[in-house]
């Protein structure tokens, strides 16, 4: 719906996505699984979004 929902969305998988990999990289398995998590909350932020923006039309 709004702008700045999506980009919140975008911006949380992002942000997941590189703490991801960087923990990876590191060998931090703790962090590399807050990072899936986040990343997948900032996934699942951009359908319910999509799902929205479906439904209005």
């Amino acid at each position: 719906m709004s702008t700045t929902e999506k980009m919140k969305a975008a911006a949380e998988r992002m942000i997941g996505r590189t703490v991801r990999k960087t923990a990876h990289a590191v060998g931090n398995r703790t962090t590399e699984a807050k990072g899936a998590a986040l990343e997948a909350r900032g996934k699942a932020r951009q359908l319910k979004e999509k799902g929205k923006d479906t439904f209005k039309r």
